[in-house]
C-alpha cells in the first residue's frame, strides 16, 4: 500500500508489536476463563471439570394442548426417567392413547451433550497445553492455533444446536426405544431431542386416512437452564477469539509494509 507513510508504517508496527507481545496473552487468559465457565456448566465431566460434583438431576414438563404430556428427569447426559402419555388423533374413529415410561436401569441417553463435552474439552486441552510463558512468533501462528481452537468450540456449539437427522427407521430402530416400557406400538415413534436451548420431544404417528398412509408429527419443548448458559459461554469465547483473528487480518493487509512476526 504505497499510500501509508513511514509515520503511519511506524505506528502500525508498533501497535502489531503490542498486539503479538501482550494481546494474544490477555485474549488467550479470558478464552481459558470462559472455557472453564463453560465446562463447569455441563451436567457431566469435562476433562478434569466437575469430577468432584455428583450428578445433578432436573425435572421437566413438555406439553402440547391435550396431545402430549411428558414429565422427565434429566441427569447428566441421559434421561434418567420418564412419564410419557400420548393422545393421538385418528382419522374417522377414536384417538389413540398411548402411555409409557423411560426404565430407571436404562436410561435414554443424549448423546449430544457427551458430543459437546468431547469438542470443548478439545477447545480446553488447546489452550491449557500452551506452556504459559509460550511466546508466539508470527501473526500467522496465532491465526492458525485460534483456528483450531474456534474449530472445536464450533463443534461444540453446533452438537448442541443442529441435532443429528434420523429417518423414522432409525429412530424405531434406536437402542433408546429399549429404554420405554410398556414398548410402543410399531406405528408410532419418538425421539428426545436438544435444539438450542430446548429439549424436544418429538412424535412420528403412522396413520391411514382412505387408503392412503401418512406420518403426523407432533412437539412437546421446554428449557433447559444449563444449555442456554452453555451456549451463552460458547458465543462468548468464539466473539473473543474472532475479534482477535480480525485484528490480526487488518494487519495482513500491510504485509509488505512492516513486519508480522516477533524481531
Amino acid at each position: 500500500m504505497s499510500s501509508v507513510t513511514l509515520e503511519e508504517v511506524a505506528s502500525l508496527q508498533r501497535e502489531f508489536d503490542w498486539v503479538l507481545n501482550v494481546e494474544v496473552d490477555t485474549v488467550l487468559s479470558q478464552l481459558r476463563a470462559a472455557v472453564g465457565e463453560c465446562a463447569g456448566k455441563f451436567p457431566i465431566t469435562v476433562g478434569d471439570t466437575n469430577t468432584e460434583r455428583g450428578p445433578q438431576s432436573d425435572k421437566f414438563v413438555l406439553t402440547n394442548t391435550d396431545q402430549l404430556k411428558v414429565i422427565v428427569t434429566l441427569t447428566g447426559d441421559c434421561i434418567s426417567a420418564a412419564d410419557i402419555n400420548l393422545k393421538l388423533p385418528r382419522p374417522h374413529t377414536k384417538d389413540a392413547y398411548h402411555n409409557t415410561t423411560v426404565r430407571e436401569d436404562l436410561p435414554w441417553m443424549l448423546q449430544q451433550v457427551q458430543d459437546s463435552a468431547n469438542h470443548l474439552l478439545m477447545a480446553a486441552d488447546a489452550l491449557q497445553t500452551l506452556p504459559e510463558e509460550h511466546k508466539f512468533s508470527s501473526a500467522a501462528e496465532v491465526s492458525h492455533f485460534l483456528s483450531t481452537v474456534m474449530s472445536s468450540l464450533q463443534r461444540a456449539r453446533q452438537a448442541l444446536v443442529v441435532p443429528k437427522k434420523r429417518t423414522l427407521e432409525d429412530l424405531v430402530n434406536s437402542k433408546n426405544v429399549k429404554s420405554l416400557v410398556p414398548p410402543l406400538p410399531r406405528e408410532v415413534a419418538v425421539s428426545f431431542y436438544l435444539q438450542s436451548w430446548k429439549l424436544i420431544f418429538a412424535v412420528y404417528h403412522m396413520v391411514t386416512d382412505k387408503g392412503v398412509s401418512r406420518f403426523d408429527r407432533y412437539q412437546a419443548e421446554c428449557v433447559v437452564p444449563w444449555v442456554n448458559d452453555v451456549l451463552l459461554l460458547l458465543t462468548v469465547s468464539l466473539q473473543t477469539a474472532q475479534q482477535l483473528r480480525d485484528k490480526l487480518d487488518i494487519f495482513q493487509q500491510y504485509k509488505q509494509e512492516i513486519r508480522l512476526c516477533r524481531e
